[in-house]
């Protein structure tokens, strides 16, 4: 089943509302293809600004976290409603900085993912192994937890508006990328999990995108891969030359 090609890019904390904005309109304005989807995904504060500024553009908006409640007594998160009321389609899920920093764990994985899909938007979430996990052989051990623990409970119907992200955590903002190899190992089994744990439809339906020290250079190889459907990209999206040259190598 062919799958749409997804590049998105997660700005962090980086940029101001005003930066934001001039970089959507970048990005917008040199998009010269229509058969893939463009996500960027600004900080909370640029979300609406952002979105507002590409409602006329194919350019689609995320945020980079959900709150598991749709509102209540708690300080400094971000809801579903509020998020898809800002303008986000999307939702990233279990980012590794978020597991390492804010102490993410499958359990509120999960809930941040059905509080995505309870609001209507679309969650992507984010899994991978440490270096030390790699080198213990343990990938393969890792992502089944993550998968596992993120994707409890949900029914095939649910598993269909899910995105999948493999993001080895010792690529990311380190300049390594996993290679070729690597990456098309890595989703072959993220997606070989899918079928097992729902079925072979939901699997060849499921996008799994790479995250890790995408740039333009390396982005064709990568995106070659036919278990591959995109990239989530950090650094190289800051710069809409070099995001737009890894939508092109797509």
């Amino acid at each position: 089943m062919s799958r749409k090609l997804m590049i998105a890019g997660n700005w962090k904390l980086h940029l101001t509302v005003e930066e934001a904005v001039s970089l959507a309109g970048g990005i917008a304005s040199g998009l010269a293809r229509e058969d893939l989807d463009v996500l960027v995904i600004p900080g909370f504060l640029a979300l609406e600004p952002v979105a507002l500024s590409l409602s006329s553009s194919p350019v689609l908006v995320g945020g980079q976290n959900i709150f598991w409640e749709d509102q209540g007594a708690f300080t400094g998160e971000v809801s579903g409603p509020q998020l898809k009321a800002a303008g986000a389609r999307y939702a990233l899920v279990g980012h590794s900085e978020r597991r390492q920093y804010f102490g993410e764990t499958e359990k509120t994985c999960n809930l941040r993912l059905n509080a995505a899909l309870r609001a209507g938007l679309r969650p992507i979430l984010c899994v991978g192994e440490t270096q030390s996990e790699r080198e213990a052989d343990q990938t393969e051990g890792v992502l089944e937890s993550q998968l596992a623990g993120g994707l409890a409970g949900l029914q095939a119907g649910q598993m269909e508006l899910v995105t999948i992200a493999y993001e080895p955590v010792w690529a990311i903002g380190t300049g390594l990328t996993a290679t070729e190899e690597q990456a098309a190992q890595a989703h072959a089994y993220l997606r070989g999990w899918i079928e097992a744990r729902f079925d072979k439809g939901v699997a060849n339906s499921t996008r799994i995108l790479y995250g890790g020290s995408v740039n333009p250079a390396n982005a064709a190889g990568l995106l070659n891969q036919p278990e591959v459907d995109g990239a989530l990209v950090g650094g190289a999206s800051l710069k809409a030359d070099s995001f737009l040259g890894i939508i092109q190598a797509a």
